[in-house]
């Protein structure tokens, strides 16, 4: 009997729960099983995304199944004990719900000189060709700063030919190796300070938040790291 004892207080120190949160605007729904096949544990909880009675709902709604779980006191305000927990994933309708309500940080957009209107202007694409009132939709970001560097991948602007491709790179700039295999040519280097001087504008300006999108930097994104 005391050895059973034994080994019961063993699994309970190793038991562990998984935590699937829905973290919504209104209410946070979570999902809590074990993660051990001994243990058949599950249960759900719902709880108001908003309370004054806790400071954030998904962390308090983890302190109350790990609560009715390990039959262990988690007191609110203090760290979990993470030694229970084997997962937590977690979805969110708030930020959703920001982008459509307008209700976000106010954001910059910071994108390589020339293409300010991009994505203002999009792809054309036009569901309903002989629609006489399209409405296009607003732009997230409340402002624009162009930003002086140039990429140019060289396989999509010149050709194949070595020769010709090693002349055209000596006379536009200098030529780097991208994350893709092709051949780039840095035609304008990123200007750090003048960069730097346009965030502290921003900054003074109340805007916290930038995107940025430059030239591209899925093939050569030392500028964007900059």
């Amino acid at each position: 009997k005391e050895q059973r004892m034994t080994k019961d207080k063993s699994q309970a120190m190793s038991f562990k729960l998984r935590f699937a949160i829905d973290r919504g605007g209104t209410f946070t729904d979570v999902y809590a099983w074990s993660a051990s096949p001994e243990h058949s544990y599950q249960r759900e909880l719902k709880l108001l995304s908003e309370d004054p009675a806790y400071p954030d709902a998904p962390t308090e709604a983890i302190r109350r199944l790990l609560e009715d779980a390990t039959g262990k006191s988690h007191p609110r305000g203090k760290a979990l004990d993470s030694s229970h927990i084997d997962s937590i994933r977690m979805g969110t309708t708030v930020a959703t719900n920001a982008l459509l309500e307008r209700k976000g940080e106010a954001c910059a957009l910071l994108i390589t000189r020339g293409f300010k209107d991009l994505l203002h202007i999009g792809n054309q694409s036009r569901p309903k060709i002989f629609d006489l009132t399209v409405a296009i939709p607003p732009v997230l970001y409340t402002e624009v700063i162009e930003i002086d560097e140039r990429i140019q991948v060289l396989s999509r602007v010149y050709g194949s030919n070595k020769e010709e491709d090693k002349a055209f790179s000596s006379s536009q700039g200098h030529r780097e190796k991208a994350l893709t295999g092709e051949d780039v040519i840095v035609k304008k280097k990123l200007d750090r300070e003048a960069v730097r001087q346009e965030i502290k504008r921003l900054k003074e300006k109340g805007i916290k938040s930038v995107a940025v999108a430059l030239l591209h930097s899925y093939a050569y994104p030392n500028h964007e790291r900059e």
